[in-house]
């Protein structure tokens, strides 16, 4: 069974920034993608970004584009969501996650158990 421990969440000022870290259990995924989601209370689970694990496709929320950068690290079988110019709207549990290159949550059968980031105004 696979693993994926998230790392790196906390509480920033808007405009601050964040970096995430989503390490796997085991040298799996060579292919695939890997992917962050988030959740706010009260609301649904919705897409962030993800990376095609071959070619290093991303694909990026709207609300997010040009502020956060997905990437990852092959040797290490991990992947980063570096978060930038942070809003108060962004505040959620971030999960990585990991299965086929989406934006649909019913495509990644891996998941993390999520960390908290929390942006004050």
């Amino acid at each position: 069974q696979v693993q994926l421990v998230e790392s790196g969440g906390g509480s920033v000022q808007a405009g601050g920034s964040l970096r995430l870290s989503c390490a796997a259990s085991r040298r799996t995924f060579s292919s695939g993608a890997k992917a962050w989601f988030r959740q706010a209370p009260g609301k649904e689970r919705e897409f962030v970004a993800t990376i095609d694990w071959g070619g290093g496709t991303t694909l990026y929320a709207d609300s997010v584009k040009g502020r956060f950068a997905i990437s990852g690290d092959n040797a290490k079988n991990t992947v980063y969501l570096q978060m930038n110019n942070l809003k108060p709207e962004d505040t959620a549990v971030y999960y990585c996650a990991a299965g086929l290159h989406s934006r649909t949550t019913n495509d990644y059968p891996y998941w993390g158990q999520g960390t908290q980031v929390t942006v004050s105004s």
